[in-house]
């Protein structure tokens, strides 16, 4: 009779796992990784050897993180640059975060964050567990992480939360996983390369979708040596678009290695290099000062996208050029399961190609996040955790 009551509805759940999931005995009880303590400089950032192994949760998986992307929203979130109290340029505080802001502004989702948080918003996994509800065949598995995921809390359109603010990332050797947001990848690809998708090309992707890029239109992109902007180029040229770049003059043999069309140095009068209502879409990550012109090389009836603001959020906007020329704008973040879906199925077509400049081991974050704050690179920096 003992050992029946062992059985009982409160074990049972947990022995059945553990028989399905063998590796749960085999995993450290600890693990390294990178802790955001709180908002500010890169001093907020705290490589530790004794963080917790996550365990997974009903419907989720465990991650052993192959690779973990740069990104700008790494950046932003450490630095408090997504509160409104902040009006500078992404780099203008990227050294020691600004001062005094409201922690419920600091973040992009205008809820406090939860320190301390493993960022990441990128990350390249293999499967090594599973929670309850999970098939253990998905153990193995390389996958990527949907950045951008549907609040599992309310399910509604438009709300969203990300990879590594909300939920801890893959700045470390492991981390969790919903199970239907961790898609399996067929392919040949580095787990580096890999690593360089899930949060560029999503972004530059959901800009396309939602603006329905089609064939033969002509597309400006700024930014366009960037992680996003070099994501935009070749999927603009996926869907059979004339695309015009605008970056730097000692990136254009790499912009235009990915496909562009036409390129434009970063600064220039923008009417005078291509001329007025000459383009159908702008992807814009860069806004700042210059912004007016991109409206004015807009067609009548174009239509304008962004998802970041890299020179600056304040820009000077003549409404009666929004509605005399029959504009549409279109504010991307919150992505329909469609667009990384599509992603997948372009890495295992070989439809596009990544573009990783450099990779560090994770313990050289600080340097990772200044060169990245430098660009003087092409596509994207990667991180790779301690095997």
């Amino acid at each position: 009779m003992a050992c029946i009551k062992l059985l009982d509805s409160w074990h049972l759940p947990s022995l059945q796992q553990n028989l399905m999931n063998p590796t749960n005995n085999q995993l450290p009880t600890t693990m390294s990784g990178v802790h955001l303590i709180g908002h500010g400089g890169l001093d907020q950032l705290v490589y530790r050897h004794d963080i917790p192994t996550p365990q997974p949760k009903d419907g989720e998986v465990l991650l052993k993180v192959l690779a973990a992307g740069v990104n700008n929203t790494d950046i932003n979130t450490r630095i408090g640059w997504y509160s409104k109290q902040v009006t500078g340029d992404t780099n203008s505080g990227a050294d020691q975060g600004y001062d005094e802001l409201d922690a419920t502004t600091a973040t992009w989702s205008g809820s406090a964050l939860q320190f301390p948080r493993i960022q990441g918003a990128d990350v390249c996994g293999e499967v090594v567990s599973v929670g309850s509800g999970v098939n253990a065949e998905r153990i193995g598995e390389r996958v990527l992480v949907r950045t951008m995921q549907q609040d599992p809390q309310t399910k509604k359109r438009f709300d969203c939360v990300t990879f590594g603010s909300e939920y801890d990332g893959g700045f470390a050797q492991y981390t969790c996983a919903l199970s239907d947001e961790a898609y399996a990848v067929n392919t040949p690809w580095s787990d580096v390369e890999l690593a360089s998708i899930p949060c560029a090309y999503s972004t530059a992707e959901n800009m396309l979708h939602r603006a329905s890029l089609k064939s033969g239109e002509r597309v400006l992109i700024t930014g366009a040596s960037g992680g996003v902007g070099s994501a935009a180029v070749q999927l603009a040229k996926r869907r059979g678009a004339y695309v015009i770049a605008v970056a730097g003059v000692t990136k254009h043999d790499d912009v235009k290695a990915l496909g562009a069309d036409q390129l434009v140095p970063r600064g220039v009068d923008l009417v005078a290099a291509i001329g007025a209502d000459e383009v159908d879409l702008v992807v814009d990550l860069v806004a700042g000062p210059d912004w007016p012109q991109l409206l004015d090389v807009l067609r009548r009836g174009g239509r304008y996208a962004t998802s970041g603001a890299i020179a600056g959020p304040m820009v000077e906007l003549d409404v009666r050029t929004l509605y005399l020329k029959d504009l549409t704008f279109f504010g991307c973040t919150f992505q329909d399961h469609i667009v990384f879906s599509n992603l997948v199925s372009y890495i295992e077509a070989e439809e596009i190609r990544p573009v990783v400049a450099q990779s560090y081991p994770l313990k050289q974050i600080h340097k990772a996040q200044t060169d990245f704050l430098n660009k003087g690179f092409t596509g994207k920096l990667v991180l790779i955790p301690e095997s």
